[in-house]
């Protein structure tokens, strides 16, 4: 198996590779942000992939300086990133943070290459293009998100054309049951401590907002080809079941495992087929329980509105995910509070963002989202 690594640096894309040697597989191509670039180093020395991409132009540079005694490849740049993603491989696995995600995913399907998809963004954002281009080339799309891998495994020997629905897990994030009041006070610090995961710092936010739930029901209907209405969102504290499909005869098959991102990750490799992993085996007796809560949608208001947008469909989500981006970078610089982030998620609702649905629009669009968050914020 030969694979090329988008976001390789993160969370998601340094288990990859931990994955990936475990299982003896070829990376082609690396690319990353060039924030740690150390790190990147040490995976291009290992992993000897053919090119590695750095988003930052001037990272690519120090570290073209760095891998100068190799005959490694390193470009700089965003067209850098999508060239990565083109290379010849028998799987990408996109795990860039955020709607940057989405040109090096088209990138990859206009290549021929099948996609383990970790970047969410990708489908809230463009949902409307990758899933017909995928259809188009006769590609296969496998999704890395702990709930969508779920979701897919227990869809798997259910005769196609079945009607279903869909429940959603959501751990509840660290501020699960508090209120208003509370999260007034809410720092980053707080925001930042997930209860059962261990995450990058976009996600982990988006967590604690319940957004993160919100652009998974997105994705869902995207990937599964689903409407809103046939998702149901449940808090499970555990993080056990990872997600669950009911069938019309009023089975519940769900995926349980340990809150381990390897395993999805590897199945996302492995399709069809099942090895050993090194994520921590499941002990029900030591989990002892399980609950299942509705989520507050009262007062976590990013899940109500990502639901509305992509009800309304079309550039809406797109809108959502830009005012979101920008409001949690605007908190996690400390310039806005915990709770300003679902008051700028909502105001997005309320701008007009029509018109057919382009690469271009889609950033054009979130572009004005990230504007209009930064006037709600004042900033």
């Amino acid at each position: 198996m030969k694979i090329s690594v988008l976001g390789s640096t993160g969370s998601i894309g340094v288990q990859a590779l931990e994955v990936a040697e475990k299982l003896g597989y070829c990376v082609c191509a690396l690319a990353a942000g060039g924030e740690r670039l150390e790190l990147l180093e040490q995976q291009a020395r290992k992993f000897n992939p053919q090119l590695v991409a750095v988003f930052c132009e001037e990272a690519a540079k120090a570290l073209k300086l760095k891998l100068a005694d190799t005959k490694i490849k390193v470009l700089g740049g965003a067209a850098a990133v999508e060239q990565a993603a083109a290379l010849p491989c028998s799987r990408v696995l996109n795990a860039v943070v955020g709607i940057a995600g989405l040109r090096p995913t088209l990138a990859a399907i206009a290549a021929g290459n099948s996609l383990a998809l970790a970047n969410k963004e990708s489908l809230v954002t463009g949902g409307e293009l990758v899933m017909p281009a995928v259809a188009q080339k006769g590609l296969k799309l496998y999704p890395v998100d702990s709930e969508h891998s779920a979701i897919f495994q227990s869809l798997q020997g259910v005769p196609q054309g079945t009607d279903y629905k869909i429940i959603l897990t959501a751990s509840g994030g660290p501020f699960f049951n508090k209120k208003r009041d509370f999260l007034k006070t809410v720092t980053p610090e707080m925001a930042l401590k997930h209860p059962n995961w261990a995450m990058g710092k976009k996600i982990s936010i988006d967590s604690a907002t319940l957004m993160n739930k919100g652009l998974e029901v997105i994705e869902a209907v995207h990937l599964f080809g689903v409407s809103p209405a046939q998702i149901q969102v449940v808090v499970h504290r555990q993080s056990i079941i990872h997600s669950a499909v009911e069938l019309p005869d009023g089975a519940v098959i769900a995926q349980l495992g340990s809150a381990d991102m390897r395993i999805p990750i590897q199945y996302a490799f492995t399709y069809p087929n099942r090895v050993a992993c090194p994520a921590m085996p499941l002990s029900l007796t030591a989990v002892g329980q399980m609950t299942f809560e509705q989520p507050d949608e009262e007062t976590f208001v990013c899940l109500p509105a990502c639901k509305q947008a992509i009800a309304r469909g079309g550039l809406y989500p797109a809108a959502v995910n830009g005012a979101n981006e920008r409001a949690v970078e605007l908190f996690l610089q400390g310039r806005i509070g915990f709770l300003q982030i679902g008051e700028i998620v909502s105001a997005a609702l309320s701008a007009d963002f029509s018109g057919s649905v382009t690469v271009q629009r889609i950033f054009e669009v979130d572009s004005a989202a990230r504007a209009l968050a930064n006037r709600v914020a004042g900033v």
